[in-house]
Order: structure tokens, then C-alpha cells, then sequence
């Protein structure tokens, strides 16, 4: 039987090599929510405890600078975003909403705990996978954030060159 939401989970990264019928489990757990266009997933500095695989729709992340929205990009089908609440419980670091109306399969750090007591394998497994997408993005933002300061020419004042 062709399941679009398990391949849907197959063809990301953050669930590579995760056997199927662990994220069949995980799907009858994981409850598959609406946001309209122009409503919010979450806002910077809300509660986190759960990460969303976006099934449908497109979405903005931005982070909020003196009144304003700044735009950190635009996700669609088959991304993920709000993972950094399954690793560091810390309050969301941006605001996501919805460009268009939007279909997605809220993971919570509960369903993640059930998946832990059913395989604690592939628990880590999953873990490993976020861990690798963090670090992926953290990569690309220190990218973005050192041409930002090359750019203005701020590096002339940063540690010498080592010979």
C-alpha cells in the first residue's frame, strides 16, 4: 500500500536510514495539522516542544529586529523546521508562517520519547539525523554570516592571517 506521508518522511535527511515500520509508528502518533495562509506555526520566543515536516504549503522564517521582520528564508514541501525544540528546549529562536495554507505532521519531543521506548536504536538514529541537520544549517550560517562581515569590511579588524 503506497503511503505519500511515510515517503514523504523517507526522502528527507533527518529520517535517512530509520526503518519503515518506525516511521509508520511514528506517523499514527504524530497528528497532521492546518495552518492557513497568514496564521503562524509558532513566534519567536514561544514555548517549543515539537518539530514540524511540512507536507504541504510554504512557509517564512524571520526573526523580529527593532520592529521589523527580517526574513531568513522560505521552506517547502517535504522541510522541516522547529527540530532545534527536540534538542535544546530552549523558546523558539524565529517565528514561522504560513505564505500559503499549509498541511503538517507536528512531531513532539513526546512522540520522540515513544519511539525511544519502542527502539532506542532508532531513537538515535533520528537523533543523529537532527543533530547532522543542525550542524548542516549552523554551517551555512556561519557561511552567510562571514561574507556578511567581509562584505563591510569588518574582518580587518578580526585575528591575523597565520603563516
Amino acid at each position: 500500500m503506497h503511503n505519500p506521508r511515510l515517503k514523504l518522511l523517507q526522502d528527507m535527511p533527518v529520517f535517512g536510514g530509520v526503518r519503515a515500520d518506525t516511521l509508520t509508528s511514528l506517523l499514527r502518533m504524530a497528528p497532521v495539522i492546518t495552518i492557513c495562509a497568514g496564521d503562524f506555526f509558532f513566534h519567536e520566543g514561544d514555548d517549543a516542544r515539537s518539530m514540524f515536516v511540512l507536507e504541504e504549503g510554504k512557509v517564512a522564517v524571520f526573526k523580529t529586529w527593532k520592529n521589523r521582520n527580517i526574513a531568513l528564508g522560505h521552506l517547502h514541501q517535504g522541510d522541516c523546521f522547529g527540530e532545534m525544540a527536540l534538542i535544546d528546549l530552549f523558546p523558539r529562536s524565529a517565528s514561522v508562517q504560513a505564505d500559503e495554507d499549509c498541511l503538517a505532521i507536528e512531531l513532539s519531543s513526546a512522540t520522540l520519547f515513544e519511539v525511544y521506548n519502542l527502539d532506542m536504536t532508532q531513537f538515535t538514529l533520528m537523533q543523529m539525523n537532527i543533530a547532522r541537520e543542525l550542524s548542516r544549517r549552523l554551517r551555512g550560517a556561519d557561511e552567510r554570516l562571514f561574507r556578511a562581515l567581509a562584505e563591510t569590511e569588518k574582518l580587518e579588524h578580526s585575528l591575523p592571517i597565520w603563516t
